[in-house]
């Protein structure tokens, strides 16, 4: 189990993210998670730090996905801002909504990267479809009730993926 919670690489955040360094790997998209991943849980601004970054990913030849298990209309209003697909209400870390991307850019698992701040959604759903994972730290501490109490379940099998990587 602790091999599936597995990040391919930790990051304070997507703008530490080496681009290159993904391309070199053969990744050819990116899928992001949204809240507390792209911009704070229930934002619906958009600075323009990210505006670049998502500039930043096109630029680098990547395609660009958001993947979120938020409500349509917000997930949707802000991807249609930032000029890249959407997949919302998505039940992470189940597989359809990364399979779905993965259909829609005609790539295969492993050519997609899967950025979030949530090692029982992004990151497990993101091992599970084969893709390669990103763990970003969560942008706020400010989100909805029930991640509060799975992050408390993360800290237990971080603690042990990094001593295990150490």
């Amino acid at each position: 189990m602790l091999e599936k919670l597995q990040p391919n690489e930790i990051v304070d955040s997507i703008y530490q993210i080496n681009l290159s360094h993904l391309k070199e790997k053969g990744i050819k998209a990116v899928i992001a998670d949204l809240d507390n991943t792209l911009v704070p849980w229930r934002s619906t601004e958009i600075k323009d730090t990210l505006t670049a970054w998502v500039k930043d990913v096109k630029d680098a030849g990547l395609n660009l996905a958001i993947v979120s298990n938020n409500t349509s209309s917000r997930v949707h209003t802000l991807s249609e801002q930032l000029g890249v697909i959407a997949v919302s209400k998505a039940v992470k870390p189940r597989r359809r909504a990364f399979r779905n991307i993965a259909s829609q850019f005609s790539l295969i698992p492993s050519e997609i990267a899967v950025v979030g701040d949530q090692l029982l959604t992004d990151v497990l759903g993101g091992n599970r479809t084969g893709m390669y994972t990103i763990l970003v730290t969560p942008m706020s501490n400010h989100e909805f009730i029930g991640t509060k109490l799975i992050r408390q379940i993360e800290r237990f099998f971080l603690k042990r993926i990094k001593n295990k990587s150490t």
